[in-house]
């Protein structure tokens, strides 16, 4: 899969990422850096800090704040996963699958020029009643 990315050349830390994907999540919900840290309960300097990528949070802190901008903590750690492939130049899981498919796709399509026909999908395996139905026929 050759896509262009951007590879930064300086180390990718995850404090910085994670303070950016988390800035961003208030900003896209125009809220105030003072709304967030009261909801999350934690203070506004150091909530600050954190989207500056100057502080680690810990769990129960990314949690909290995660909460208060009602996204779930697992979106925030993905799009951080991802970022990070991507300022490092690797592609992302979902860039991986979106090749395969497709790849998939011009495969098919290659498969149905050659031959003049649409594909018709074949089952994995047999349906149980079908094979019920076979076996009855040979035991009489």
């Amino acid at each position: 899969m050759q896509t262009e990315m951007n590879v930064r050349s300086e180390n990718v830390l995850l404090r910085e990422e994670m303070g950016d994907v988390l800035r961003e999540y208030r900003q896209r919900q125009g809220r105030t850096l003072r709304e967030v840290s009261s909801s999350a309960r934690v203070s506004l300097g150091y909530l600050s800090e954190v989207e500056r990528g100057q502080k680690e949070a810990s769990s129960e802190l990314l949690e909290s704040i995660a909460k208060a901008l009602n996204v779930p903590l697992s979106h925030v750690l993905r799009l951080v996963a991802d970022r990070m492939d991507i300022a490092q130049g690797r592609p992302t899981p979902a860039m991986r699958r979106a090749a395969a498919h497709a790849a998939h796709v011009r495969e098919d399509a290659m498969r149905e020029s050659l031959i003049g026909a649409p594909l018709v999908e074949i089952p994995d395996s047999i349906p149980d009643a079908v094979i019920e139905r076979e076996l009855m026929g040979v035991r009489r």
